[in-house]
């Protein structure tokens, strides 16, 4: 009889329940591990990525615990954002009735897969009991001045009066109403992550060998220390009180050959500039247009670049000249100064700029065959050379130069050296609704004060017609929510109508996560100080800079509050590959869905052959999504888990495909029949021998081990066929060989638990063993049943296998090869042949290269 999932998997995801197995204490005097995959947010139905990253977690979740760590394992749910708030508008439900009716469909589809949750800690930030101490968290950062108010750019619709996230913004238009979106300067609440822009650059080398390097070097890179000079270029005339552009360089070993200057379209000069030059309207435009496009197409090599004139000067302090001032769209503010010197005979971006405006260059760099001629060059020469047509630095080699160029700036009085950073301060202000309150108070007379600790939370009102908001925002429009008494004079003033960027949610839940029902505090100290930091993170790659940087931060402020003694929140991380499957498309009607394609390859509708072979990530938009429910239906959980880690290493993509999940079906159903097998026949079991299959078993549960350790569920998947293999074709004929077929069974059960753990728990019960297997040791291979004096060798000749031989277990590759050449059957195929190459893998394969 074949594995019948629904009655089992039901049967243990009770029992497990019931028992509370996976309950997590902090217990002094054991070894905790905490496993944490990034939590999701409630879209109301799990998908494929959703599965592998769960899986991945369990396993390593379930294999510590059978190793003997205090496993702390929880789930929960980043409850707050964009996505409930149009559902709500779209289809007059509130945000909070969406978003709780998808998590408890989310909640149910987890349970059914099986995973070890300890469901006690489960919270999702949406929740007053969650959000008050991020509340509370907020005016403590403002305290410290960690949280403040300035002006910065917005995407802004008029036609809607409401502020827009970049998801909201479609070809440059609203997402609601079309209308054209523009950039509006707003004031706004930032974070002062950059306070801590050291600290967090120094640490990345305390997660080396437990970060992925991709990862690290994302962080360094969106950090961006930059070693440099702020250089001061005179303006023609003073613009109020500014009387100079400031820019940084990392080449000041250049400044001879500036002959233009770019500001960024959002920098504050880029439309005064322009005032009575007669070229007031076409800056306008152009400063307009460019604030509306996209910042990372603005910087990208392949896109245009273009520029408009101010009609304003700055002069080179070093030259003397006179240099024009552009508004160009490839600088931002995000970076330096938003202004940039501009050198077109040693940048690219600025060659192709002056070549298309006709802007003269000047050679200062001069390698082996750079003309002396700007205008006979090509492309800018960007590499190390020595100086030229630089004033008292010519014949300098550039790299020298650099330095002394910026001491020859601080004695003139036109700069000094610095060091700049690409992280900016965090804009965490959203005028939208579902998202936590801002817990500040604008009074006339107090000016802005915080609202006080007995006041928290700050909740959302619930009385919003969704059916009638169509624009601005819901906190603003409401007639009384806002309207507050000042807690410090006690006069009418007003709530801040802002709410926190959901990032913040996800910044501290992990800790949260180690008292989650800690009522007098952000978190309890003492459990916080036990279980972190997370021992494994898993999540997305997407993940890698925003999240995890703003993670590490929080950490650091809560640590700088007194809140817990940790300075990096993970210890591990890894980043799973995406789930891909091929997207398959018909000629007429586009895009198919697999139920939509015919066994013939062919669309449903119309009978045309459709296109195949893309194979893409899993989404709505390619229809090549598949529901996981539907398989677990048909297959169970345990197979669904089991092909979601046997196909690739975690870290990589997996390529879903329904006969690879109907393979593992049947590898499932192969191991039920084998162990039902021997309960059945009950045969006699002596005592332990040292029979082939014991040895193989042995061999897997190391070789699992070693695996799992290393994160290569694929490799340990394929060992435990192995042995399932073995168990199904050998034929015990003692009691002895009986015995050693039981404990290889036994151990075979306990390595395929993690991945399969319904069936495992079911057929260790029946075995024999009134333990849950869950609460079970993890197997230990002995190492002396290991050791063998010979060991059978695979022989190939020309990559086909040919032969295979016995050869002494400390055989060296001269001995092996010798032993590989004398047997008679390679002797006959390699006959009147040459041999031209030897191949030993080590106690596993030869090959004779011969022709």
């Amino acid at each position: 009889m074949d594995f019948n999932h629904k009655e089992i998997e039901a049967k243990w995801q009770q029992r497990w329940k019931d028992a509370g197995v996976f309950k997590a204490k902090a217990e002094a005097d054991k070894k905790k591990y905490y496993v944490l995959e990034m939590f999701p947010y409630p879209s109301g139905k799990l998908h494929m990525g959703h599965v592998r990253n769960y899986s991945i977690g369990d396993v390593v979740a379930r294999t510590r615990r059978a190793m003997g760590y205090n496993v702390l394992y929880p789930m929960g749910w980043d409850a707050f954002g964009l996505p409930a708030e149009n559902a709500a508008i779209k289809a007059n439900v509130h945000p909070a009735d969406w978003t709780y009716k998808n998590i408890k469909q989310m909640r149910e589809q987890l349970q059914a897969l099986g995973y070890s949750y300890d469901w006690d800690r489960e919270l999702a930030t949406c929740h007053p009991g969650y959000f008050r101490w991020e509340q509370k968290l907020f005016t403590q950062m403002a305290d410290r001045g960690l949280a403040y108010r300035k002006s910065s750019f917005v995407n802004w619709c008029a036609d809607c009066a409401t502020v827009l996230a970049n998801e909201q913004v479609e070809d440059g238009r609203c997402w609601r109403c079309s209308s054209e979106v523009e950039q509006k300067e707003l004031v706004q609440w930032f974070f002062k992550i950059t306070d801590y822009t050291e600290e967090l650059l120094a640490d990345i080398e305390k997660l080396h060998g437990g970060w992925p390097e991709k990862v690290l070097t994302m962080q360094r890179n969106w950090i961006g220390r930059s070693e440099g000079a702020l250089v001061r270029f005179p303006l023609d005339r003073p613009e109020g009180d500014t009387t100079h552009i400031e820019i940084f360089t990392t080449r000041p070993d250049t400044l001879w050959g500036v002959t233009f200057m770019s500001l960024a379209a959002e920098h504050p000069l880029a439309l005064q500039l322009a005032a009575g030059t007669g070229r007031e309207e076409e800056v306008a435009a152009f400063v307009k247009k460019v604030r509306n496009e996209d910042k990372i197409n603005r910087t990208s090599d392949d896109y245009e670049k273009e520029g408009v004139f101010t009609g304003r000067y700055v002069t080179n302090p070093v030259t003397g000249k006179k240099a024009p001032v552009y508004i160009a769209n490839f600088v931002l503010m995000d970076y330096g100064t938003g202004a940039v010197m501009a050198v077109p005979a040693h940048d690219q971006r600025d060659f192709y700029f002056a070549q298309k405006y006709g802007i003269p260059m000047e050679v200062v760099i001069k390698g082996e065959s750079t003309p002396d001629d700007a205008s006979l060059l090509t492309e800018a020469y960007v590499d190390a050379g020595t100086m030229v047509n630089s004033g008292p630095f010519t014949g300098v080699p550039n790299e020298e130069g650099k330095s002394r160029v910026i001491g020859y700036l601080k004695e003139m009085g036109y700069g000094d050296s610095t060091i700049n950073y690409r992280l900016r301060d965090w804009g965490i202000s959203r005028q939208r609704y579902w998202g936590a309150p801002i817990p500040m108070i604008h009074c006339e007379k107090c000016g802005i004060v915080k609202v006080p600790e007995e006041q928290l939370p700050v909740t959302l009102p619930d009385d919003i017609n969704w059916a009638d908001h169509t624009s601005g925002s819901p906190l603003a429009a409401h007639p009384t929510w806002k309207h507050v008494a000042c807690p410090v004079c006690g006069e009418p003033a007003l709530r801040d109508t802002d709410t926190m960027d959901t990032f913040m949610e996800s910044s501290w839940y992990f800790l949260r996560y180690t008292s989650p029902r800690h009522e007098t505090g952000i978190f309890d100290k003492e459990a916080a100080n036990y279980w972190m930091g997370v021992d494994q993170y898993i999540g997305g790659v997407e993940h890698a800079v925003m999240h995890l940087l703003y993670a590490r931060f929080f950490t650091k402020v809560l640590r700088d509050l007194g809140h817990v003694d940790l300075d990096e929140p993970f210890n591990r991380l890894l980043t799973q590959g995406m789930v891909t499957m091929e997207a398959q498309k018909c000629p007429t009607h586009g895009w198919l869905f697999p139920e939509e394609v015919t066994k013939d390859h062919a669309c449903t509708q119309c009978g045309a052959p459709v296109e195949r072979g893309r194979v893409e990530k899993m989404s709505k938009s390619k229809k090549n999504v598949v529901d996981p429910m539907k398989y677990i239906d048909t297959f169970g959980a345990d197979t669904v888990r089991f092909f979601m880690l046997s196909d690739s290493p975690p870290e990589r993509d997996l390529e879903w495909s329904d006969a690879g999940v109907e393979g593992t079906s049947k590898f499932i159903n192969k191991v039920w029949r084998i162990a039902t097998a021997f309960l059945e026949a009950a045969p006699e079991c002596g005592e332990l021998g040292t029979s082939e299959i014991r040895k193989v078993a042995h061999r897997a549960v190391k070789k699992v081990t070693e695996d799992i350790e290393r994160f290569h569920f694929n490799t340990a998947i394929a060992e435990i066929r192995v042995l399932f293999n073995e168990l199904g074709t050998v034929k015990p004929a003692s009691p002895s060989e009986w015995a050693d077929y039981r404990e290889a069974l036994a151990m075979g059960i306990r390595l395929i638990a993690p991945f399969a753990s319904h069936m495992a728990e079911e057929l260790w019960e029946r075995l024999g063993h009134s333990e849950l297997l869950t609460n079970f040791s993890w197997p230990i291979h002995d190492e002396e049943l290991l050791k063998e004096a010979e060991f059978l060798l695979v022989v190939q000749v020309n990559g086909k296998v040919r032969d295979r031989i016995n050869v002494p277990a400390d055989a060296a590759e001269d001995q092996v090869k010798e032993l590989v050449l004398a047997s008679p059957k390679i002797q006959e195929l390699i006959a009147g042949k040459t041999l031209r190459k030897f191949i030993y893998i080590p106690k596993r394969l030869a090959n004779v290269v011969a022709n």
